[in-house]
């Protein structure tokens, strides 16, 4: 978490005005300053990589489940990436597939479950770096 530094300023103004009217004014001017740590940026970079493997995650389970040609590029790149990601949780459940004509849909749960996995080891990793930092006010 940044680290937030407050400067106040105050001043006081006492006297009598053109017209002989006495004249009190104050004025206060608070300036904030917010700072970067190191862990804030460590633990922003855990959260960026948390999230961009939650989308390819995503865009995976999306194309399975409509059932894209692993044929085109595209695809078989998105295909090769999160399959390293995946590969661990493959032979949890078994995998349900339906054939529609030329279109072969697959709902794969280990896909959701290696999500869930990621996105808790990124929140563990991030919480064990803030351990030793005081509560937000």
């Amino acid at each position: 978490m940044a680290e937030i530094k407050k400067t106040v300023t105050t001043s006081q103004n006492q006297g009598v005005s053109e017209t002989g009217a006495q004249v009190h004014q104050e004025t206060h001017k608070v300036g904030t300053e917010i700072t970067g740590d190191g862990k804030s940026m460590i633990t922003n970079g855990i959260w960026y990589l948390v999230g961009f493997i939650e989308i390819i995650l995503i865009l995976r389970f999306i194309l399975k489940l409509f059932g894209a040609n692993p044929i085109n590029s595209f695809v078989d790149l998105v295909y090769s990436i999160t399959g390293v990601l995946t590969g661990p949780f493959d032979s949890i459940f078994g995998v349900v597939q339906q054939t529609a004509g030329n279109v072969s849909s697959v709902f794969e749960p280990s896909i959701l479950v290696a999500g869930a996995v990621y996105a808790l080891i990124g929140w563990g990793i991030v919480k064990l770096l803030s351990l030793d930092r005081p509560a937000a006010e």
